[in-house]
């Protein structure tokens, strides 16, 4: 739907809600599917999580209070959606060559902008911000201050905050060997999960491509690529993932996944801003207001291996 005019600059229906799927989906976690987006979180909301502990025993012909095993332990994680925004100045006289076939003459000061152009560079903004937003939803890191590098806390900010994180020990120098290592931690009520995922970079996949091309009598040949996989639990080979780390996780785009992220479109009226900077300036503006979060939702089912020189999750050495 093209945007008409510049005689107002809100913008509802059917353009917002495709602004907010383009600016959440505009990332791999999101398009794959890996993580639940929770939309139109203004302020925080809580994951609800609720682990049994065991119950079997003995049968007893009349059980007492006494007798009683095993409990629910409730608890939340929380995600609270920072503000953030994107906002950039222009001139349209450097676009002339794209849209001067759809004006009609006259001086350039009394022209508007016109919509297939809006397009144009509404389409670029919003790749451009979910590419940004891919990157802070896996590496982010928050801080108060003016720095605009530190937005939101990502997956891996928030998981290197969680105690109960498994960090794998490792002393394997090839991917075979980490796999090896990674799939050994990961606990077996897990393994066949259908949503078993291994997260890893475009690096580190390409290494294990090569180590199995190496391979005598397996893997694939020179010029194919070997299938991203390891005893059966499929990679996700991520561009914006750091080199020298995996993680095993269950991923989903519902509640059966362990990553989730709150977003939010502030102020519904005044979503997408295109106008003029100034009465007396040929510059034009773009600013979008939003927030976002990440979290995960059980630490026990985040298993982490890292071979960085000084990555976040290695184990603690002990003595």
């Amino acid at each position: 739907m093209a945007i008409q005019g510049l005689n107002t600059t809100n913008y509802s229906g059917e353009v917002l809600e495709n602004v907010l799927t383009l600016a959440t989906t505009g990332n791999e976690l999101v398009s794959r599917g890996l993580i639940m987006v929770i939309p139109g979180v203004n302020s925080a909301i809580s994951i609800p999580r609720v682990k049994a502990g065991k119950m079997l025993q003995k049968r007893k012909e009349d059980p007492t209070k006494a007798d009683s095993k095993g409990d629910f332990t409730y608890s939340e994680k929380k995600l609270t959606p920072k503000d953030m925004m994107a906002f950039t100045l222009f001139n349209p006289r450097a676009f002339e060559h794209i849209w001067r076939p759809f004006q009609p003459s006259g001086d350039l000061v009394f022209r508007q902008l016109p919509g297939n152009v809006q397009n144009i560079l509404l389409q670029e903004l919003l790749k451009q911000v979910g590419h940004e937003l891919g990157y802070q939803y896996i590496n982010g890191t928050y801080e108060d201050g003016s720095d605009d590098a530190l937005l939101m806390d990502g997956i891996l900010t928030q998981a290197a905050k969680d105690a109960d994180i498994v960090k794998v020990k490792t002393v394997g120098t090839t991917m075979l060997q980490r796999l090896k290592e990674l799939r050994t931690v990961i606990p077996v009520t897990m393994r066949n999960n259908p949503n078993l995922r291994i997260l890893m970079s475009v690096t580190d996949f390409d290494t294990y491509d090569d180590e199995l091309t190496q391979l005598a009598n397996k893997g694939a040949a020179p010029t194919d690529i070997n299938q991203e996989r390891y005893k059966g639990i499929p990679f996700e080979v991520l561009t914006q993932w750091p080199e020298g780390l995996m993680v095993a996780t269950i991923c989903d785009s519902g509640m059966n996944g362990n990553l989730f992220a709150a977003v939010n479109l502030q102020n519904d009226e005044n979503v997408i801003q295109i106008d003029k900077w100034a009465n007396a300036s040929e510059l034009y503006f773009f600013k979008m207001l939003m927030k976002a979060d990440t979290q995960i939702g059980f630490g026990e089912e985040f298993i982490a291996l890292d071979w960085r020189v000084d990555g976040a999750f290695k184990p603690t050495v002990e003595g």
